[in-house]
Formats: C-alpha cells, structure tokens, sequence
C-alpha cells in the first residue's frame, strides 16, 4: 500500500515535471558524497605529496630553516650544474625551433610530395623513447659504430663526434624534441589566412618580407609556445643527460636529484627537495607562460586549417623531398639500425661480419636472465593496470568534468595536471616523502614495493586520460543522452547502449597513449623502483651503466618492436574510431 501511494506521488510529481523529495535527497547525498571522496583523493595524490616536498626543503633539525637553499647556493657543483643545465635546455631548444619550423613551413605552405608520411616520419623522433634514441646515436657514432667505419675508410685518422660531451647531449635533444616546435607551427600556419599574405604581395612584398612581417608575427604566440614546451621537455628530461652526461661528469638539475638521493647522506631528502623546488618552480612559471601564449593563439581556434600549398616548389620539389627524406633516414632509421647491428654482435669489439653475428644476447635476456624479464613483466603489468585505471577514473572525471562544469570541477582538472606538468624526477621525490611515511610513526610498506610504482604512474598518466575523454564528451552532444533519459534508460543503459559505443574508440585512443607512455618511462621509476619492482626502462639503464652495451642495445631493440606492434594496435583503434564517426581528439 504504502509502496502504491509513493508510486502515486512520483507519477504525479513527474507529470508536473518535479521530482520527488526522497529523489532530490538522494541525488543530493550521492553528489555531494562523490564530490567528497573526489576531493579527498585530489588532496591526497596530487596536492599532499608537493606541499610536503615544498615544507621538507624549509624544515632543519632545530625548525623553519633555510639552511639548505643557502648550502646548495654556496657548492660549486651547484652552480656548475646549472650552468651545464643552461646550456643544454637553451641549446636543444634553438636547435629543435629552428628545424621544427623550416619542417613545419615546408609542410603547411609548399607542395612538397607525400605529406601525410613525412608527417609520421617527422614524429618518430618523439615517438622513440629519449634513451633509446640516445643509445642508438651512442652506438651510431661510438667507436665500433657505423659512422666511426665510414670515417676510418675514408681517413685513419678521421673519428666521428662523441655523444658524451655538451654538444652530443643538445645534439640528441633537439633532435628527439623538434616534432613538438613541428606540431604547434604547423597547425598556426595553416590557420593564417593567405589572403593577408597575398595582399602584401600585390603590394610588391617580397617572400621574406611576407614572411617577416605578415606570417612570423601572426605565428609568434604558437611559435613561442611550442618553444616554451621544448624548454619544458628539456628541464624534464632524465634519460639523455643521464646516459650521456653522468660517464663524463656533466650533471644537470634532473641528474642531480637523482644522485643526491641514491646518495642516502644524512640530509639527502632535505637537499633533493631544495633542488626539486628550484627546478618544479622553474617548471610552474614555464608553464603559465606558455598556457598565456595558447590562450592568445587560441583566438584563432575557430578557423579551419588551410590545407592547400600556397607556394609550388617547382624544379626544387623532388630535391627538397629527397634531402627531407634522406635527413629524416640519417637522424632515426640509420642510428637505429646501427643499435641493432650493435646487439647482433658475439662481443663489444668485433666487427660486423656474419661469423660476429648471434642471437645470443637476446637469448640472454629473454631466457637466462630472470632480473630482465620481470621488468618486462613489471612494465607490461604496470602499463596494463595504469590504462584500465586511468581509463575508468579519468573518463568518469571527464564526463563530469564536460556536463556539470563547475569551479571545483576546473581546480581538480588543475591538480590532476600537476604531476604531469613537474619534471618526473622532482613527483617521483614528492611520492616518497608521502608514501614512506605517510603519517607520522606509521609506515604501511608501500615504499619500497610495486604499490608506489602504481600510484605515480596512475597520478602522472592520468591527466593524458583526462584530457582525451574530454575532447570525445565534448563532441557528444547532450542532446542524445536526454532522448535516452525520456526513453526510461536508466544510468546504466545510458552508459552502455549510447555513451560506450560512441566514445569508447576515441577513449581507447588515450588508453593506447597512455599504455605505450607508461610502457617506456624511466624517470619516475628510476628513484622509485626496488629490487623485483625493476622496469624495462630501469634495465636498460642499469645495463649501459655496468657496461653491458650489447645487452642495452639488445633490450633497447625489443622495445622499438614492441613499440611498433603498439603503434598498428593504435592505428587500428584510429580506423575503428573513424569508422564509428569519432573525429580525433
């Protein structure tokens, strides 16, 4: 009866377009609950962790103190340090503006053949994890490398350029960071309208004074931006100075932490944290910077890319394609393919010939040593479990995130983002001063294990999730979820016969990014891995600095393959997205 009479008022109620009491109440209790819990987790993973690593730089024995910033200040490898970090992030970025630019302006404006695989030729320097492609220049320009034969053949004398210095480390940098100056110009150019340019050549302008005055000061907000990001992106990085500056004493702020926290003196903590602050604030202001410049040349979102050449190229067209190419060939295919030849051979030393060539090194670390394949178990795992989460989490938030924006749905974004934005060195230190002690005098043993590779790859990678699944909900229209609400579809059916089988290739599509990003990190897990918890990336790493080059190349080989059987998988799922009418995100 009483059953009845609730029914009754629910018709009616409904029939007025109001909802019941009871159902505002509960909606009201489980939103304000999710909100709660969603809060919580926010201050716990991703605010916690950097407000304990900003207070442990300031807290000495006796107190507040500043002890360890003014220690740091009067060390000499501080400063050498710094020097050696200027050079190097202000080095690579010119390189990497330089060449994305000319790439970006030859693709956007010329007529040059085969675009779409120049396009992904371009990107394969990014695409490669930083110490593969820097073992594979190590070994290309070594001295049992390709380059080294060539110039002995030419003069005894003759020796290649080593990667071990200032200028290899730059080289190798701007080389694997040019395709982000590529993406930003190329996308900015193609939205200048030509027929600004064409005004100034009626006018009597000459090319270069279009490009001077028209094209350069149009592009310059996305121009500085993309640098911004490369400079981002060098600060970042841990893998290149690591491999190439550590053997020769080129520290910069990223190897530095690193070191000074395997060092395990009585204040490493304290000292690493004072190194973090200086180079997570660096990182901050960088980043502000060049979300001020997007938001500029974001003004120009709602023009459609012009996609037709505006300049013929001519006789020049086939010369210009080849050099690409041949360039393109010489910085990614050749070195890489000199690794390989590398990890064939039966010793470091000997010449490539058929009777130095063995499969033995692969044999070794796929099937003798037992250390090798629990990273790769280790990474898949982690990758695996880091893309599920991720895609569950992130998509849930994004969702919320694009149907009910709100202030604090836009500062959780903004936290969630945090982990990604700092350099991995400097998160990876905030993780253990939370998680080895997370309250005072209790130590739940997460350190020290799997579980705190888990809860930085998840923090970290989130955001990649996030940002993906907000581009697919966003092109959603609400309209389809309020025809199936009418219809009677409750929450699940709504998820399960209208959301999932829009948006789920497009959300794959940032589970893919995801997977394959955390299947090749090292930074974060190089300060955070234990014994049994080692990743691929760790490995690899922990082989070139014992000297096992040919097991380094070896592994480094098998992750190109496996990068590469991840990369159809995600051409795959880009066909099926285009097939369902999901535009990419």
């Amino acid at each position: 009866m009483e059953k009845s009479k609730t029914n009754i008022i629910s018709w009616q109620a409904a029939r007025k377009g109001r909802k019941p009491f009871s159902a505002w109440l509960g909606q009201l209790r489980w939103s304000r609950l999710g909100a709660l819990l969603g809060g919580a987790a926010v201050l716990v993973f991703f605010v916690y962790p950097i407000l304990k690593l900003i207070l442990l730089s300031f807290q000495g024995e006796h107190g507040w103190t500043l002890a360890h910033y003014g220690e740091m200040l009067q060390q000499e490898r501080f400063w050498t340090t710094i020097r050696n970090t200027f050079y190097i992030v202000a080095g690579s970025t010119l390189f990497a503006l330089v060449l994305g630019i000319a790439l970006a302006w030859i693709v956007a404006y010329t007529d040059i053949r085969n675009k779409s695989a120049l396009h992904m030729g371009i990107m394969l320097c990014f695409i490669l994890p930083s110490y593969v492609l820097t073992l594979s220049w190590s070994s290309f320009t070594g001295s049992q490398g390709w380059l080294a034969g060539l110039l002995q053949w030419i003069h005894p004398d003759l020796a290649p350029w080593s990667m071990y210095s200032l200028g290899g480390i730059i080289f190798v940098m701007g080389i694997h960071h040019f395709p982000l100056v590529y993406m930003f110009t190329l996308d900015v150019l193609r939205k200048i309208p030509r027929d600004l340019e064409w005004a100034a050549r009626a006018g009597g302008a000459s090319r270069l004074e279009v490009f001077r005055k028209i094209t350069l000061p149009l592009a310059l907000p996305g121009l500085t931006a993309g640098g911004l990001l490369v400079f981002l992106a060098s600060l970042d990085n841990f893998g290149i100075p690591a491999f190439l500056g550590t053997p020769v004493n080129i520290s910069v702020l990223s190897t530095l932490i690193y070191e000074e926290i395997i060092g395990f003196g009585p204040s490493a903590f304290a000292r690493g944290a004072s190194l973090s602050v200086l180079l997570g604030t660096v990182a901050v202001v960088g980043s502000l910077l060049q979300w001020i410049l997007l938001r500029k040349s974001h003004a120009s979102d709602t023009m459609q890319p012009d996609l037709t050449p505006r300049y013929a190229l001519g006789r020049m067209r086939k010369p210009l394609t080849w050099v690409i190419w041949t360039g393109l060939l010489l910085i990614t295919v050749v070195p890489l393919s000199s690794m390989i030849s590398m990890s064939l051979k039966r010793a470091y030393g000997l010449g490539l010939t058929r009777a130095n060539m063995t499969l033995d090194n692969y044999r070794y670390i796929l099937f003798e040593n037992e250390r090798v394949w629990q990273s790769i178990q280790n990474s898949l795992v982690l990758s695996l479990v880091t893309m599920l989460v991720c895609l569950v989490i992130g998509s849930g938030f994004a969702y919320v995130r694009v149907r009910k924006p709100n202030s604090f749905n836009k500062m959780a974004e903004l936290a969630t983002a945090v982990p990604y934005t700092l350099p991995g060195i400097v998160f990876a230190l905030s993780i253990i001063l939370v998680w080895m002690e997370p309250i005072p005098g209790w130590n739940p043993g997460i350190y020290g294990s799997m579980s705190i590779l888990f809860i930085a790859y998840i923090c970290r990678f989130l955001i990649l999730q996030i940002r993906s699944s907000v581009t697919s909900f966003m092109q959603l229209d609400s309209s389809m979820e309020e025809a199936a609400r009418i219809s009677g579809a409750g929450f699940w059916r709504k998820w399960s016969a209208v959301l999932l089988p829009l948006l789920l290739p497009s959300m794959l599509t940032g589970g893919m990014l995801v997977f394959l990003t955390a299947l090749t990190e090292l930074t974060v897990s190089a300060l955070l891995y234990s014994s049994g918890s080692q990743t691929i990336g760790v490995t690899i790493f922990s082989f070139e600095q014992a000297g096992d080059t040919l097991y380094s190349t070896a592994l480094s080989s098998l992750i190109v393959a496996l990068m590469a059987v991840g990369g159809i998988l995600l051409l795959l799922v880009q066909r099926w997205a285009s097939r369902k009418g999901v535009k990419k995100s």
